[in-house]
């Protein structure tokens, strides 16, 4: 591997923001906010694992347990990383994390015309839950 995985750092706020940016689904979801990501930083400093090459970082993916359930959020790698086995550490370092809690299941949320996204989370065996709806509500 050309690049390293780690625990997010408060640091590396405004990188990821810039990231998910660029690199992730951003449509139809409310924007990102530095305070946002710091809160999460805050409450649970691992949860966010970022892929590093040389002080830059190229990939996210966040990895969140409700103490029942594990979530997979935001896991995105910089164009020019994709391809290159990026997203696959990043899936294998979260669903590690989460066994490290006894979960049993992850989800991992994907826009539906997010195909690219759709393509990584099958190619590591992740299948569409067709019988769920997800039904939300800004707070």
């Amino acid at each position: 591997m050309d690049f390293i995985l780690r625990a997010a750092a408060a640091a590396d706020v405004d990188a990821l923001l810039a990231l998910w940016w660029e690199a992730a689904e951003n449509e139809g979801r409310p924007a990102d906010t530095w305070q946002a990501v710091t809160a999460l930083l805050s409450r649970d400093p691992d949860a966010a694992i970022v892929a590093v090459c040389g002080g830059e970082l190229i990939g996210s993916v966040i990895a969140g347990w409700d103490g029942r359930r594990g979530h997979l959020y935001r896991l995105a790698v910089h164009p020019s990383w994709r391809r290159r086995g990026v997203g696959g550490a990043l899936v294998a370092a979260a669903e590690e994390r989460l066994r490290s809690f006894g979960v049993g299941r992850a989800d991992a949320m994907v826009f539906a015309p997010n195909e690219l996204g759709q393509q990584l989370w099958r190619a590591h065996s992740y299948q569409p839950q067709q019988d769920w709806r997800r039904w939300v509500k800004p707070i």
